[in-house]
């Protein structure tokens, strides 16, 4: 998986992005019958979120990178992105929804703790705000990948954030293919 997926994913999001230097560090895969506790595949989260917040970004920069390139990277624009695709066929459960990051109000955002064996990172909940707007992209094939913004430390106006979640289709199409998708979670520099 790393050593096909990773590469393809570093190009893609270098060409995607016009970035220099893209980091890698992990990946995640979801199943939407999962059963809780094992190891390799995870439910898809059904709670609105971001993966990072506006303090713990850095602090992954920080982990991944030696300190002098970290001090330095730190200094210049960079973003966390989520490479987001399903594998093994079409989403008929539990598809991708993402938030028009326009509509997001700062006290919306709710930090709450993501607690690691060896480290306490910070993920950032939501609360409702009758504002949002939300897009989703009903059967989603393998081969159409989706990026999300997780952070961006650029402060001009741009959508810094993605709020995003898995959601049960109104339609009742749950009950088709379960829907099985990898994440891989990156930092990109410019």
């Amino acid at each position: 998986m790393q050593a096909i997926d990773y590469p393809e994913v570093a190009a893609a999001l270098k060409a995607h992005t016009g970035a220099d230097k893209v980091v890698i560090f992990d990946h995640t895969l979801r199943d939407s019958t999962v059963e809780s506790g094992r190891a390799q595949l995870r439910e898809p989260v059904r709670r609105v979120h971001d993966d990072q917040t506006l303090e713990s970004a850095p602090r992954r920069v920080m982990r991944h990178l030696a300190p002098d390139e970290a001090a330095w990277r730190l200094q210049r624009r960079f973003a966390i992105l989520n490479f987001w695709r399903p594998v093994g066929g079409t989403v008929q459960q539990a598809p991708l929804a993402i938030c028009d990051a326009r509509t997001i109000e700062p006290s919306d955002l709710i930090p709450s703790d993501l607690v690691y064996p060896d480290w306490t990172g910070e993920t950032y909940a939501f609360a409702f705000n009758p504002r949002h707007l939300w897009y989703w992209y009903p059967r989603q094939m393998p081969w159409e990948a989706t990026l999300l913004k997780i952070y961006d430390s650029a402060t001009d106006g741009r959508a810094r954030l993605t709020a995003h979640t898995a959601f049960d289709e109104p339609t009742g199409t749950a009950r088709g293919r379960p829907r099985r998708s990898i994440e891989v979670r990156s930092i990109v520099f410019w």
